[in-house]
């Protein structure tokens, strides 16, 4: 389930912010760091774009501090051939880092806590990958992780 690149749909997934309502939610891995943690998005079919911005690809704006990296619901994402039924944006200020035990402890059955949605297409998990590094948006404890 945590290997990079994997999407996987918690069927809901529990913030632990405590200020979230718990909802359905997708999850992609970003980088696998141990055994133990990754660094993943919860990415969002929340439009935070400026307007006159192409709804695709890497999007990169240091002038207001943003990056995302949208998949558009054209593309095919996974190796599977699916794709998102609306435009889906990973943020780079939105990564965090999540533990595998605390995951596995919740979401225990797959089929029923949590589906596998599929693998990102190699081209688009490495054009991700690519955009988030090279990001200013990104905190620093994440970019040195990502290299």
């Amino acid at each position: 389930m945590f290997e990079e690149g994997n999407i996987v749909y918690f069927t809901p997934f529990y913030f632990s912010n405590g200020k979230s309502d718990n909802k359905p939610k997708y999850c992609i891995v970003i980088k696998s760091l141990t055994n133990e943690t990754i660094i993943a998005s919860l990415p969002t079919s929340k439009d935070s774009i400026p307007s006159g911005l192409a709804l695709a690809g890497c999007i990169e704006k240091p002038d207001i501090n943003l990056n995302s990296f949208v998949f558009n619901t054209d593309t095919i994402v996974t190796t599977c051939g699916k794709r998102f039924h609306v435009n889906t944006f990973v943020y780079g200020h939105q990564l965090d880092i999540y533990s595998i035990k605390t995951f596995k402890d919740i979401y225990r059955h797959e089929g029923t806590d949590y589906t596998i949605f599929g693998r990102l297409k190699p081209e688009l998990y490495q054009q991700l990958l690519e955009c988030l590094r090279n990001s200013k948006a990104v905190k620093k404890k994440y970019l040195r992780l990502l290299k």
